[in-house]
This record gives C-alpha cells, structure tokens and sequence, in this order.
C-alpha cells in the first residue's frame, strides 16, 4: 500500500475526508477541509471558553461576601489554565508549522513507513 493510500485511509477514518481525491484539485479542495473544520473547532472552543467563564465569573460574584475583593486567585483559576490550552489549540491550528516545520506529519509517517519496511526486510 502506497503512503499516499494510507494518508487516505487515516484521514477517512477520522473523518477528515469524504472522497477519495484522485486530482491535484481534489487534495487541496480535501486540505483546505480540513483546515476550515480545525478553524471551526478552535472557534468553537473559544466560544465555549468565553460562555462557561462569563458563567463562572458571576457564579463567584454572587458568592462573594460583603466587602470581600474579586481578585482572588480561586476566582482566575480556571479563566487562566483553561486559556493556556486555548492559546496552545490557537496556536495548532493558526501556525502549525511555527513549532514542527514545514510537512513535518507527511515526513514523520514516511519515516516511519521506511523504518517498518527496513525492520520486515532485517
């Protein structure tokens, strides 16, 4: 099986694909897909992110005693971590080359391919 049938083969099993491309044209049009669903994933989280913490902020307003002060730790907590990883999702997806380089997946599983080939061969 040719790298480029297991590329289709992963990709239709994570749904990432809905045909099979068999043109230049068709393997952008499935790339450019798949960038637009990880764009709306990451919006998705954003907004999920931005909904649960406006909830969380006036669940701690209303918890507050009188005369105690908002800013608290307890109170940024989950805004914070939680943000981290949104950072990072944000990151994956609008520069994914800015950590691994230029193709690196479509490298890395040639390497790989090439080194299960050599190891049936030994």
């Amino acid at each position: 099986m040719s790298l480029q049938d297991r590329i289709q083969r992963r990709m239709e099993r994570s749904g990432e694909i809905d045909f099979y491309p068999t043109s230049p044209e068709e393997i952008k049009y499935q790339e450019a897909l798949r960038r637009v669903k990880r764009i709306k994933g990451f919006y998705t989280h954003a907004l999920v992110y931005v909904v649960i913490n406006i909830m969380i902020v006036i669940v701690n307003i209303q918890n507050l005693k009188e005369g105690e002060s908002y800013f608290q730790w307890h109170n940024f907590f989950t805004a914070m971590f939680w943000g981290i990883g949104l950072v990072a999702h944000g990151l994956s997806v609008f520069l994914p080359n800015f950590i691994l380089g230029n193709d690196w997946e479509s490298k890395k599983i040639k390497e790989l391919m090439d080194k299960e080939k050599d190891e049936r061969w030994e």
